[in-house]
């Protein structure tokens, strides 16, 4: 199979969620997707092998929350999320882990989380409403316990890493339920 048989416009629907991609004989692609109030869009290149097209999107996986301040305190750990758009606030889910256990707390309405908890090896971040891969915010060798992150621009958009398509024949490509499509039966149809 070679890059041009993808060449073109190819859609999927179901009730009131949308998505797209434009795949440019050059190698690159354009996405969008649209579920309720949630507009999402990617761009970057693809390759063919056999029947699997690989997407690597110009967005970088694990970015979307930057750290802006940091700081030990003493009791618990504490993270707030700023943002001008407050309802972006809501909905973040922070992961907490101590060895292999994994506590999740999300955000309240002021976009803070708190948790009382004396150590936690690891800390992640991942907003709901705009499902990637996690952003890192606190690995082993951080001691502190507070911090203020940021949400980045790239949220909105889709890094793909992990997400291939399947040719399923010249007209229809395919995905596994995946971390912002969670669906059986993802078919993206040929204009």
């Amino acid at each position: 199979m070679s890059q041009t048989i993808v060449q073109g416009e190819y859609y999927f629907r179901k009730q009131e969620m949308v998505a797209g991609f434009n795949f440019s004989v050059d190698g690159r692609f354009q996405f969008f997707f649209s579920y309720g109030a949630v507009d999402r869009s990617a761009t970057g290149t693809f390759s063919v092998a056999g029947d699997t097209i690989k997407l690597k999107s110009d967005k970088q996986a694990g970015k979307d929350f930057t750290v802006t301040d940091q700081v030990r305190a003493s009791t618990g750990y504490t993270i707030k999320f700023e943002h001008p758009n407050k309802y972006l606030l809501t909905n973040i889910r922070c992961s907490f882990f101590v060895g292999t256990e994994k506590r999740d707390e999300y955000t309240n309405s002021n976009g803070e989380v708190h948790i009382d908890l004396p150590h936690c090896d690891k800390i992640f971040v991942y907003h709901e409403l705009y499902p990637d891969i996690v952003t890192l915010v606190k690995d082993e060798q951080n001691n502190n316990h507070k911090f203020t992150l940021t949400l980045n621009s790239s949220l909105e958009q889709v890094s793909f890493k992990g997400i291939d398509l399947k040719i399923e024949n010249d007209s229809t490509l395919t995905c596994l339920p995946n971390y912002f499509m969670q669906l059986e039966g993802i078919e993206f149809v040929k204009l």
